[in-house]
């Protein structure tokens, strides 16, 4: 009983607002709070040099929360603004639902199964002493040495690059970043971002002062915008929870949407700094969230047993609610504004970068360049999307599978899911109230997954289990199969 009211009340809170999102998909409305036109603004500017890159990255945001999604409260301008000069994929998707593996995996293009960062911690054990645990900590971060990331490869190219926010990776100079703010692992608070967390939060000055230095010196930059924004702890400015407390609306959720409006509000700083500098038309933004987030409400009487910010189908998930997100590049003047419905991925973050900077990848990435889609409307050559779920701690720091909770497949409107056994850990209620049997969903016609149709296509699920093994040959055998 406790399993359904807990994916029903998820459903609930969630389906409201996807509803309106899959009846009528919005047009960008593309208010430029910089007060001046797009067009104007790139008349102005200087289309010479190598083209800069700029990441904004999400923290735990739903892909139906923005203005330009057709959200029903919250405000997102400097977002719709965005929008509205990008090739907007509607259907993006993050390969793993879980912060540290999304970022690893975008910021070096690969399946977490191939970076080998599955989860955010090494899985906890009181026989370990301090120093013992700390060493599988080090051990952890070194993953990121032995493969190419998106600002070793700029940096090689003569690019100057900043990190600011969320970075699980140890110091940003071990990510290949030549300046940031994350001092990292073992010194204070670097878990996961130490002084670059205060970014966005406490404004946006470092990036200025960095994108000022890199114009001033004749650099083309890259600049890792990641804040720990709309994430907890939802502590938005007193102005805008106001805006949206509402008798009828639990304090929870009017905490929320505040926090992606001053995440916007953040945006909107980072774009207009780029207006104001005429560098618009020679830098590509690109837009995408680490993983997906229903807010828990009191309300939805989830029990005791649920202790966490999130609602089931969320985050740590591999349903819509914690995959999907939509994902933007905007470069005027080269890109052409676009409201896009082809399922994409944030692997193609890299391979479209080292395209748009001059650089070849390489041959093994999963991802796909899009700029061929996006400037001249060449149709991707790619059937299918494949993901994975792994626990928040993991297992084994060489062997991904044993940590590996679900795999997901979408092929045009279907979407497989396949859950694994996995060693429980201390966010083990997240995925206990799921089904663990195969779960099969058109989610153009159902896209809050609420009727699995396995049972009914077992030909489909077939060739999605084999587009699967495609991408990652196991022979760990999922539940019920």
């Amino acid at each position: 009983m406790f399993q359904w009211i807990l994916a029903v009340a998820a459903m609930i809170c969630f389906s409201g607002t996807l509803a309106a999102v899959a009846k009528e998909p919005a047009k960008p409305s593309g208010s430029v709070t910089s007060g001046e036109s797009l067009s104007t603004i790139l008349e102005t500017q200087d289309t010479t040099g190598p083209v800069n890159v700029v990441m904004i990255v999400s923290d735990d945001q739903a892909w139906t929360d923005y203005g330009f999604m057709k959200h029903h409260a919250i405000q997102t301008p400097n977002l719709d603004r965005l929008a509205a000069r990008s090739a907007l994929f509607r259907r993006g998707y993050t390969p793993t639902p879980l912060c540290r593996p999304s970022l690893m995996s975008m910021i070096t293009g690969h399946y977490a199964h191939r970076h080998g960062v599955t989860g955010n911690d090494p899985r906890q054990d009181k026989s370990l002493m301090p120093e013992e645990y700390a060493a599988l900590r080090e051990q952890l971060i070194s993953k990121i040495d032995a493969i190419p990331t998106i600002p070793k490869r700029l940096t090689d190219s003569g690019y100057v690059s900043l990190q600011t926010g969320k970075w699980w990776e140890g110091n940003f100079s071990q990510g290949g970043f030549t300046d940031g703010m994350t001092r990292g692992f073992p010194q204070p608070g670097g878990r996961h971002g130490d002084d670059g967390l205060d970014i966005g939060r406490k404004g946006i000055g470092r990036i200025r002062e960095f994108i000022d230095s890199a114009v001033a010196g004749q650099k083309p930059f890259f600049v890792w915008y990641a804040p720990i924004l709309p994430h907890t702890p939802h502590t938005p400015p007193q102005r805008l929870l106001e805006k949206y407390q509402s008798p009828d609306r639990p304090i929870e959720l009017a905490r929320y949407f505040a926090m992606c409006e001053w995440f916007d509000e953040t945006c909107g700083e980072l774009l207009n700094h780029l207006d104001e500098r005429k560098l618009t038309s020679r830098t590509l933004v690109v837009y995408v969230t680490d993983n997906g987030w229903i807010q828990a409400t009191s309300e939805m009487k989830l029990g005791k047993e649920w202790n966490h910010g999130f609602a089931p189908r969320s985050k740590q998930t591999s349903y819509e609610g914690g995959i999907r997100t939509p994902i933007m590049f905007s470069w005027p003047g080269t890109i052409p504004p676009a409201d896009l419905q082809t399922p994409v991925t944030t692997l193609d973050v890299f391979p479209t970068i080292m395209a748009a900077t001059g650089l070849s990848a390489a041959d093994d990435l999963p991802g796909s360049n899009l700029l061929p889609l996006m400037i001249e409307q060449r149709p991707l050559n790619r059937r299918f999307l494949c993901g994975e779920s792994y626990s928040h701690d993991i297992a084994d720091l060489d062997q991904p599978e044993v940590s590996l909770i679900t795999r997901w497949c979408i092929e045009g409107r279907w979407k497989l899911i396949l859950t694994y056994d996995a060693p429980e850990d201390r966010y083990s209620f997240v995925h206990a109230v799921n089904e663990k049997r195969p779960q099969l969903f058109d989610v153009l016609a159902d896209p809050a997954e609420k009727q699995n149709l396995a049972d009914s296509h077992p030909d489909v699920v077939k060739r999605l289990s084999e587009n699967l093994q495609s991408v990652w040959k196991l022979d760990k055998s999922p539940i019920a199969q």
